[in-house]
């Protein structure tokens, strides 16, 4: 098991899909929360098994020969990166699946789709060859496409459409640097390679950088681009709204808690390790954006009537944090950034739950059908306040750790970055706090309110684990940290490099590599 145990975390959910083929409709419910339960098993197995001290290489690989004549490989491996973000996927996939317990339209159809997607994320975390990561990370589109598009609300067809567009563009863009990095390479190596650890090497070294300056910046562009639609970074984030209005409410679960983060995990794994004084060059930009993200979300929350749409513009505010966090570039803020990555799947994801148990029971979400609940749901009440309060980054809870590493972090790098960003939380608490005044307090409004009943077992049985690792996190985060911190350590040794002096600035242009010698190095 030692040596397959990250074939298994692709497997399981594989295999679990095609056995619910067969099955019933109500089979097929259990036996994609067995199948998610023992994912969750052997993610657990994977955290014991996980050694923090080993920095220098991926652990638990398993490579096999692929694609052979360009030495693609079927390889897997996990490192500080990509450990708590397994981790998180193999805990959201049980309650997600109990989110939609209720769904009965082609309720096979529909568990296969979140197998599936189990399988393209896992694997996305995964792979260590560029080649296959982008194979994973196309995977993915499918099943959620199919789960906005089909079992999504009145408008899930454009939204479906928008979500695929705006991905598939970036994955484009993508596709590009990646034949880019396989022919550059193979004409200064006489070989093909699509190991990442190979374009790390030439990344790492400073006497064998394999790109100057001017060529790391149409690199670094076409994969930045790719994972700040997926983030999403303002101004590419309209995408999100719509797809998770429309997404039934497990696909917004899933959507928030794993599916942005990979893109903040491709800036970490790719963008800056293969592009890293392009990374310098660009990082006031990508500030620029943050800050905007983190205010402009804050604000458009806080105009929305609709309680889903709030919480989706909820996330541009908190994903900006960690973009900002992996931009200011020291050990606080990246160590931020990964527990912001986590708390959001958390917090987020806790909200798009409840959001979907109101909804069950009123089939509307407008901040106007609702109103003094919370003497009639005190349980749900309590979890909401409770939840809200993470995502407010309220001090004994884990989004606080995040958000304040981030903040310090931060104004370290640039005091003046850090002010402009702690406004931000406090706006964000302001569209949290009008939240829970417009549907939980004030008198009952509607009749219809009155006869609703409060949480039932499988709802406590999704929002409890939520709940407990809220609070375990915001308590005591060293467990999880203690995992990936020695990993952010050496990443910010290795890619120390200098920033573009400021009177050089003006000299650096981006111009296309020459049409008739593409693989030629540019230096600056």
């Amino acid at each position: 098991m030692h040596d397959t145990l990250l074939l298994w975390l692709i497997l399981v959910p594989l295999l679990g899909a095609f056995l619910c083929i067969p099955l019933s409709e109500r089979l097929s419910k259990s036996l994609a929360l067995v199948t998610s339960l023992v994912g969750l098993c052997l993610g657990v197995i994977l955290y014991t098994q996980f050694d923090a001290s080993q920095v220098e290489k991926f652990q638990l690989v398993l490579s096999w020969p692929w694609i052979r004549s360009f030495n693609i490989n079927f390889a897997l491996g996990i490192d500080g990166l990509s450990f708590p973000l397994v981790i998180l996927t193999k805990f959201m996939m049980p309650i997600a699946i109990l989110a939609s317990w209720n769904e009965d339209r082609r309720a096979r159809a529909f568990m296969i789709c979140y197998l599936f997607l189990d399988v393209a994320m896992t694997g996305t975390f995964l792979a260590t060859d560029i080649f296959l990561f982008y194979v994973f990370w196309e995977l993915m589109l499918i099943p959620m496409l199919l789960l906005i598009g089909v079992w999504g609300s009145k408008d899930r067809i454009y939204a479906a459409l928008k979500f695929f567009l705006y991905t598939f563009v970036g994955s484009i863009l993508m596709l590009v640097a990646i034949f880019y990095l396989f022919g550059h390479f193979q004409a200064q190596h006489g070989a093909y390679t699509s190991q990442i650890s190979s374009f790390y090497h030439m990344a790492f070294d400073p006497d064998a950088r394999l790109f100057g300056l001017n060529a790391q910046a149409w690199i670094f562009l076409a994969f930045a681009l790719a994972f700040a639609i997926k983030v999403p970074m303002f101004p590419l984030h309209t995408w999100l709204p719509d797809a998770h209005v429309q997404a039934p409410t497990g696909g917004s679960i899933l959507l928030a808690a794993v599916l942005l983060k990979m893109g903040t995990y491709g800036l970490l794994r790719f963008a800056i390790p293969i592009a890293p004084e392009a990374f310098r060059f660009f990082t006031p930009g990508i500030v620029v954006l943050s800050l905007i993200g983190i205010i402009y979300g804050a604000w458009v929350a806080f105009q929305q009537t609709d309680f889903k749409k709030l919480v989706a513009y909820s996330s541009v505010n908190h994903m900006a944090f960690v973009t900002l966090g992996i931009c200011a570039f020291n050990v606080q803020s990246m160590s931020g950034a990964m527990m912001q990555m986590i708390n959001h799947g958390l917090s987020t994801g806790a909200l798009f739950l409840l959001v979907g148990m109101l909804y069950e029971r009123r089939h509307t979400r407008n901040f106007n059908d609702f109103g003094g609940i919370a003497s009639i749901l005190p349980f749900y009440s309590f979890f909401l306040v409770f939840v809200a309060c993470s995502s407010m980054g309220v001090p004994g809870l884990n989004g606080f750790v995040g958000e304040f590493l981030v903040l310090i972090g931060t104004y370290l790098a640039n005091p003046l970055w850090g002010m402009v960003a702690t406004t931000g939380v406090i706006f964000g608490s302001i569209y949290m706090l009008f939240m829970i005044r417009r549907v939980l307090f004030g008198p009952v409004t509607s009749a219809e309110n009155r006869g609703l009943k409060d949480l039932s077992p499988r709802e406590w049985a999704a929002i409890l684990p939520l709940g407990i690792f809220i609070v375990l996190l915001g308590v005591y985060p060293q467990p999880l940290m203690n995992k990936f911190q020695p990993t952010l350590a050496k990443y910010l040794t290795d890619i120390s490099v200098p920033q573009v002096p400021a009177n050089k600035v003006s000299e650096v242009k981006v111009v296309a590599p020459p049409v008739d010698s593409p693989m030629e190095e540019n230096h600056e």
